[in-house]
């Protein structure tokens, strides 16, 4: 399995520092307050927590084989979409 790491997500127009700060990722103050069930680890950045709640608000989530997977940021989705099966069967 390949694992990506942020630098692995190309967008020449964002700002860098945004991506690389994960503006999507959850603050340790949410994570704490929110329960297991309400969050999740993104399948293409391993290790990265995700508020399920806040990654389907604004869109980063994907439903594969009758699963749902939540994602960290939106470099993830398309990563996700190339490769479903690599990433689905981590998470």
């Amino acid at each position: 399995m390949t694992t990506h790491h942020c630098g692995a997500h190309s967008h020449a127009s964002e700002n860098h520092s945004d991506h690389h700060g994960h503006s999507q990722a959850p603050s340790p103050e949410k994570l704490a307050a929110a329960s297991s069930e309400e969050v999740a680890e993104c399948p293409v950045m391993e290790g990265t927590p995700v508020i399920k709640a806040e990654a389907e608000q604004a869109g980063l989530y994907r439903d594969y084989q009758g699963k749902r997977y939540w994602l960290c940021c939106e470099g993830c989705g398309p990563l996700f979409d190339a490769a479903p099966e690599e990433y689905a069967h981590s998470a």
